[in-house]
């Protein structure tokens, strides 16, 4: 076979695999994106009875409602808080001398490594539950429902409604932490994979045991980062809520007639 034609097959064959990495993460986007929004919007939501009240000639109350309590409540500020954490230690080799042992463990601390996947995950947990306990206080809406004549069915008011909504709280804020390690460990994957070999005893056995995309990743260049993917889809989430918002107040009928567009506090 001539040179020129084997050329030429070799750019074809070349040029469908550009075209086909090209149109995975095209696909990987869209799937990541509508999962973002999907989680953002979502919500858990107690129902709420509020008893009737006779005050003079007028009666207040008899309605039900239910508070929303949403998946991702911290947002993106555990994510920024964990990763600016483990920035510290690399911050502060520029500065002193490290020893030996210091060393090794700062090239743990390297990113990408295991060590700071571990460490950047469990920061991002903490540091959900953290956020989110200075946010939103159950003692505090448990007491305005009881002062306001509201109560959960089959909760007694008071001290075991705000335990009901903190049980609930707790649970849905583990599936939103969740959901920001991985969205936050995605860029990673896709470039380089998850490197398992420098885990001390076992790591040799797991290199060779996992699968070569998962401890070498795809070798997709992704170019937006965890954080600044949560950040971009929330702005445009936010933008497209209040102008829907001033759509409305103007009588005009929004974006969609049959439903409202929700952002992320909406």
């Amino acid at each position: 076979m001539p040179a020129a034609v084997l050329s030429t097959f070799d750019q074809l064959q070349t040029g469908q695999i550009s075209l086909l990495r090209i149109i995975f993460l095209v696909a990987v986007m869209v799937a990541v994106i509508a999962a973002i929004i999907f989680v953002e919007r979502g919500h858990r939501r107690i129902a709420v009875q509020y008893a009737k009240r006779v005050v003079g000639r007028r009666q207040y109350g008899g309605s039900s409602t239910h508070i929303p309590l949403k998946v991702n409540t911290g947002g993106v500020i555990p994510v920024i808080f964990s990763s600016s954490l483990l920035a510290f230690p690399a911050t502060l080799t520029e500065v002193f001398s490290t020893g030996t042992w210091a060393r090794a463990v700062l090239d743990q601390l390297a990113y990408g490594m295991p060590l700071y996947n571990l460490l950047y995950v469990v920061g991002i947990v903490f540091f959900a539950y953290f956020y989110t306990a200075i946010i939103f206080n159950p003692d505090d809406v448990a007491e305005n429902m009881r002062k306001y004549g509201g109560f959960i069915p089959g909760i007694r008011p008071g001290k075991r409604t705000a335990e009901y909504i903190d049980t609930i709280l707790g649970r849905i804020t583990l599936v939103g932490a969740l959901y920001l390690a991985a969205v936050a460990l995605l860029p990673n994957f896709l470039i380089s994979g998850f490197r398992v070999a420098p885990i001390p005893f076992v790591g040799e056995q797991l290199d060779a045991f996992l699968p070569q995309w998962f401890t070498q990743g795809l070798g997709v260049t992704f170019f937006f980062g965890g954080t600044s993917l949560l950040i971009v889809v929330g702005v445009a989430m936010d933008t497209v809520q209040q102008i829907e918002s001033q759509l409305i107040m103007r009588h005009y009928d929004g974006f969609m007639k049959k439903t409202r567009i929700r952002g992320r506090r909406g």
